[in-house]
């Protein structure tokens, strides 16, 4: 048998042929871990070799969450590249934190301290959540003074995250989510609504600073401090461009 005919009979081992197209057969589901590992080793080779060990050049993937990636990253990313022209970033948004102990990315930005032994972190912020409205809303509907005020209001909240649903009701109590007029789990979507005078939401604090038709309710109310950490693999923390990456991060949220 020839190779493209030994291609061909592992092949139909592997999958089998349907209405809606080619389904994996028991052993291919069991291969995919295998496979999608021998992937991410393959990207990683690749980005290792995109430049010189000793040069600040060629590709690093850094995996943050959809909202700082969309709403807090990008200037960081424009003086980034200002500082190291012959850096390239492969950017991977995502609420799911990316597997750094099989290298599926290089760097990761989390809101959690890390406890596997293999990854070296760095608390860089600890950024406080406020809920804000736009001044439009306000002045159609007035300002809340109180959490039971907020029942009186447009909400806007989460849907399913358990994780968002546990601090909303922790602030708001007496306001279900059934009764929230948007339901997301987007936080940029969240923020988009906010802004477009939909409702009151929670929003960063330092976001929603910079846009001057926010304007923060309930002020005297703590919901959370977002802790924030640049997280890499202990393999990669002394490789020049992962390296001018993370200072440049770490300094960025700290000024």
């Amino acid at each position: 048998m020839d190779d493209s005919g030994a291609a061909k009979s592992i092949t139909q081992g592997l999958f089998v042929r349907s209405v809606n197209g080619m389904v994996p057969m028991d052993q291919a589901l069991r291969l995919a871990d295998h496979v999608g590992a021998m992937q991410r080793a393959s990207d990683a080779m690749v980005r290792a070799a995109s430049s010189q060990p000793d040069q600040i050049a060629g590709v690093v993937r850094l995996s943050v969450s959809e909202f700082v990636g969309i709403e807090v990253l990008p200037p960081m990313l424009a003086s980034l590249r200002q500082r190291h022209p012959a850096l390239r970033i492969e950017l991977v948004l995502s609420n799911v934190s990316a597997d750094l102990l099989e290298h599926e990315v290089d760097v990761a930005l989390r809101m959690t301290d890390p406890k596997q032994q293999a990854l070296v972190a760095r608390k860089v912020a600890k950024i406080p959540l406020g809920l804000f409205a736009h001044q439009d809303y306000l002045a159609q509907r007035g300002t809340p003074e109180t959490t039971a005020d907020l029942s009186g209001h447009d909400v806007i909240g989460s849907d399913r995250s358990q994780a968002d649903l546990s601090l909303a009701a922790q602030v708001m109590p007496d306001l279900p989510p059934a009764r929230f007029v948007l339901r997301t789990d987007s936080h940029p979507a969240q923020f988009a609504a906010v802004q477009a005078g939909l409702g009151i939401g929670v929003v960063q604090v330092p976001v929603a600073k910079q846009n001057a038709d926010l304007v923060r309710v309930l002020t005297d109310i703590q919901i959370d401090l977002l802790e924030t950490w640049i997280v890499t693999h202990e393999d990669l923390r002394h490789v020049p461009k992962v390296r001018a990456v993370i200072d440049h991060l770490a300094e960025a949220f700290q000024t």
